[in-house]
């Protein structure tokens, strides 16, 4: 019994010396920057900036694979002491909200109807539309789905719409969409043109009662010069826009907007 006791009792022991041995030889000694940059961050590890944590992204941001500003739900305070750490220059950081860029759902005439699979992208795959116009919201809500804060809903009117209070900005709506209509905008950027079609104004009246129709109006009005038309679209340039709002009072299509919640007619 002694002995059996005598060389479990070594065994533990050479295994215990051997297993420290290993450990000491091959442990990978933290970057103590690692540990300072992870507090800052917000823990929340919704993947808005492309990686799979919190943990990850403060890995890749000392690693030079990534930019602080990823991170859409960083505070100022955070982002400015983060930049510190990393030695590099800091900006103000800029809330970015998305934006729908569409007013159609039901101002728009319907091809046919569908109630297949639920799904924008699906929809998208299978008939391209079921509306007269290419380019509107599909308002079967997959950028609802993927939403990690809940900030988008699809109204009774068959649209998306964001609220701008719960947008942390991360973009995982913009890159569902199938139609490419919602858009990162600076939040403090108010304006924007709720619509996304390129085709002619003589069509667009036809098929939708909120389409662009590209007739100028908006561009005449703005004394910034911050308006143009591309394709048939009224298009903003928002490094020039003051957010004065002329452009919304010209309007005769009344699908510019002052950010807010949009009530269809």
């Amino acid at each position: 019994m002694v002995n059996s006791i005598l060389i479990v009792g070594c065994l533990g022991l050479f295994f215990g010396i051997f297993l420290t041995i290993i450990y000491t030889k091959f442990k990978v000694e933290e970057n103590p920057l690692f540990s300072k940059i992870y507090t800052l961050l917000p823990k929340a590890n919704c993947g808005g900036c492309g990686f799979a944590g919190c943990s990850a992204f403060a890995e890749s941001l000392i690693e030079n694979k990534t930019s602080v500003d990823k991170c859409v739900l960083l505070d100022e305070k955070s982002f400015s002491e983060i930049c510190k750490l990393l030695g590099i220059t800091s900006e103000k950081k800029e809330k970015l909200v998305a934006r729908v860029f569409c007013y159609g759902g039901t101002n728009a005439k319907k091809k046919f109807e569908y109630s297949t699979l639920k799904s924008c992208n699906a929809l998208n795959a299978i008939f391209d539309t079921n509306y007269e116009c290419i380019y509107g919201c599909l308002g079967l809500g997959d950028c609802v789905k993927v939403c990690p804060v809940n900030a988008i809903s699809i109204t009774d009117k068959n649209i998306a719409e964001v609220n701008e209070d719960k947008c942390i900005g991360c973009g995982k709506c913009v890159e569902i969409c199938p139609k490419k209509i919602i858009h990162l905008i600076p939040f403090s950027k108010k304006v924007f043109i709720a619509c996304s079609s390129n085709d002619k104004g003589a069509f667009v009246i036809k098929i939708c009662r909120s389409g662009c129709i590209g007739c100028g109006k908006c561009v005449k009005a703005c004394p910034q010069g911050a308006i143009k038309i591309e394709n048939n679209l009224a298009i903003i340039d928002y490094e020039k826009c003051d957010n004065c709002g002329k452009c919304v009072e010209e309007c005769p299509r009344k699908i510019i907007f002052v950010s807010k919640v949009m009530t269809l007619a």
